[in-house]
C-alpha cells in the first residue's frame, strides 16, 4: 500500500502537476493540503477520470485538505468533531485542516498544521493549541484502529537536521522549541517517522522558499512527513521525496512524499 502527501499550494493551480504525477505514480492514496477550494469548485473530473474517488474539506482562498483514493474509502470524517464533539473542538474547524479516511484497514489522517506565522504571535498561540487538540484527537482515533498512517504538512522541522541551516532556528517559525515539544508530545502516542527509518542523513528536505533561487541551491526545510503506528512503521518498504514535481514551471513550493508499506 503506498500514500502520498502533498502541499499542492492550490489545486486548480497546480491541477496538471497532479494529475500528471498521479497518472506517473498511481498511489493507494493521494493526500493533498493547502487545496485552497470550497468543496463545490474542487476539480473533480480529472480524478473520476482516472477511475479516482475523492473525498474534500475545503474552504475558499485557504487551507483545505483532500484524499484522493484508488479504493473507496470508509469511516471518512471531516475535522476533528465528529470525533471529539464541538465542546471540546470550538473554533478549531473553522480552518479546513483535518481529514481521514481508512484504506485496506488502515487509518490515514491527512493534516494540514497551521504555520503559526511567528514566535509569540497569535497565531503561534493557535498552532500550539491545535495540537493539544489534535493529540486528543489522535487518541480517540486509536483506541478503535492501531494501525494510524498520519501524514501532511506539519510546518514543522523536528530536528536541526531537517533544515539547511540551523544556526539561529531555536526561535524560528516551524523550529522552536515548543513546537518541535508539541510534535514529540504527538509522537508519544507511539508514532515514527517513516522518512527517518530508511534515510538518517542529513540533506533531504521537502520544501523550498520561492526566493533567493532556495530550490535550485537546495536551501529546504523538511516539514511534510509520515508517522506510523508500531506495526505499519515495521512493515514499511520505502519512504521517499519526489523533488521532480518541485522543478515543474509555477511548482507548488512543496514536494511529494511518499511511504509504502507491505500489509500481507
Amino acid at each position: 500500500m503506498k500514500v502520498a502527501t502533498w502541499n499542492v499550494n492550490s489545486i486548480r493551480t497546480r491541477l496538471e502537476h497532479v494529475v500528471q504525477w498521479l497518472q506517473a505514480n498511481p498511489v493507494d492514496v493521494l493526500c493533498l493540503q493547502e487545496t485552497k477550494v470550497v468543496d463545490e469548485q474542487f476539480p473533480r473530473s480529472p480524478f473520476t477520470d482516472l477511475g479516482y474517488h475523492l473525498y474534500t474539506f475545503g474552504q475558499k482562498s485557504y487551507n483545505g485538505v483532500a484524499l484522493i483514493s484508488r479504493e473507496p474509502l470508509e469511516s471518512v470524517q471531516l475535522g476533528f468533531t465528529p470525533v471529539l464533539g464541538s465542546d471540546t473542538v470550538g473554533d478549531l474547524d473553522d480552518q479546513k485542516r483535518v481529514i481521514t479516511g481508512v484504506c485496506q484497514g488502515v487509518r490515514v489522517v491527512n493534516l494540514y498544521v497551521p504555520n503559526g506565522s511567528s514566535v509569540g504571535s497569535e497565531k503561534y498561540e493557535y498552532k500550539l493549541r491545535w495540537f493539544k487538540v489534535l493529540g486528543q484527537y489522535l487518541q480517540a482515533l486509536l483506541q478503535e484502529n492501531p494501525n494510524l498512517s498520519l501524514c501532511g504538512d506539519f510546518n514543522i522541522a523536528l530536528e536541526d537536521k531537517d533544515i539547511y541551516d540551523p544556526v539561529g532556528k531555536a526561535t524560528h517559525i516551524m523550529a522552536s522549541d515548543p513546537e518541535r515539544a508539541a510534535l514529540r508530545d504527538i509522537l508519544s502516542l507511539g508514532l515514527a517517522d517513516a522518512f527517518r527509518k530508511f534515510t538518517p542523513d542529513e540533506g533531504h528536505y521537502s520544501w523550498w522558499d520561492y526566493r533567493a533561487a532556495a530550490f535550485r541551491r537546495n536551501l529546504g526545510w523538511r516539514i511534510d512527513h509520515h508517522y506510523l503506528t508500531p506495526d505499519l512503521y515495521e512493515r514499511a518498504i520505502v519512504c521517499t521525496i519526489d523533488i521532480e514535481p518541485r522543478k515543474l514551471t509555477q511548482p507548488s513550493d512543496h514536494a511529494p512524499v511518499i511511504v509504502e508499506f507491505s500489509l500481507g
